[in-house]
């Protein structure tokens, strides 16, 4: 654990998880990638060594309820040696919620992102804003929301960071680790009170929806009819999976149940990870790792 936590007051955010490699150096943040994800379950915090493609920092702060994210950003940004500070190579935020689309990219025109949202998401000007992340090498955009007050907390305190939907980093993380001439595969990622499925087939993404549920029952039900569709078999094909889950939860002894090849999956390949890090499995914390994979 680091040594030098930061403290919060009660109405802060509570550390649930503070881990730093002792190479990092707060004093060269330019040598550093900054990446943070914004959800229901709270925000997490991951820094890479840019020189050695390694993640040196993971950090974990509970939400604080009744509290907008950007407000938890603020208050956590308020008593943290990180979060808030400039200087950094690059910064990326990805965003968890419901409210996104995915297009082709030869269909995608710059203007129309509040339209192509609408068919999905009742859109609130008043305090949402809409955004676009073109998928490099997938010919793929994905249109999403974003709470207002958070995209304008994160535009001024980082002008050139890299606003992004959760989706897109996961999708990027599970086409880097695709094989070229694989068959169609499924894999889950299991957040608070949600799942998202994604399909690909070979490195092409064919199916990406995020399903809200409050049961184990649920998350089956929503798994095996995404499979049904896509005609895959749960008794021969296998389930990869990552989230906030343990061996031992009832949402994966369910899913074990219905699922004969269910696994957990490996953090994103390629890249190098602090010995401090073995502290977490492998299969959490995906989609911030996944972050280092965007542009």
């Amino acid at each position: 654990m680091s040594a030098s936590s930061p403290t919060f007051s009660s109405s802060s955010p509570t550390s649930l998880l503070d881990l730093r490699d002792e190479t990092f150096d707060a004093a060269q943040l330019g040598t550093y990638n900054l990446y943070l994800t914004a959800g229901p379950a709270g925000l997490r915090v991951g820094v890479a060594d840019v020189r050695r493609n390694k993640f040196v920092v993971l950090e974990e702060y509970s939400a604080l309820s009744a509290t907008s994210l950007a407000g938890q950003f603020r208050t956590l940004a308020a008593q943290h040696d990180l979060v808030g500070q400039a200087g950094w190579n690059h910064v990326r935020l990805a965003v968890q919620n419901r409210h996104f689309t995915q297009l082709p990219q030869p269909l995608f025109r710059a203007g129309d992102e509040g339209r192509y949202l609408q068919l999905h998401h009742t859109f609130d000007p008043g305090h949402e804003t809409v955004h676009h992340y073109t998928h490099p090498g997938l010919e793929m955009v994905s249109v999403f929301a974003v709470e207002k007050a958070l995209a304008e907390w994160f535009r001024s305190v980082y002008p050139t960071g890299r606003l992004i939907h959760q989706t897109s980093a996961l999708l990027e993380g599970v086409v880097h680790q695709s094989q070229q001439a694989t068959p169609r595969r499924l894999y889950l990622s299991i957040g608070h009170q949600e799942v998202t499925i994604v399909a690909v087939r070979g490195k092409r993404p064919e199916f990406c929806n995020t399903f809200a549920f409050t049961t184990a029952e649920d998350l089956i039900y929503y798994t095996i009819l995404v499979m049904q569709e896509l005609q895959l078999n749960p008794d021969q094909d296998p389930v990869v999976l990552w989230g906030d889950l343990m061996h031992h939860s009832e949402l994966f002894t369910i899913l074990r149940k219905y699922i004969r090849h269910l696994k957990f999956g490996n953090r994103p390949l390629d890249l190098s990870y602090s010995y401090r890090l073995n502290e977490v499995f492998e299969y959490r914390y995906f989609e911030l790792y996944s972050l280092h994979l965007c542009e």
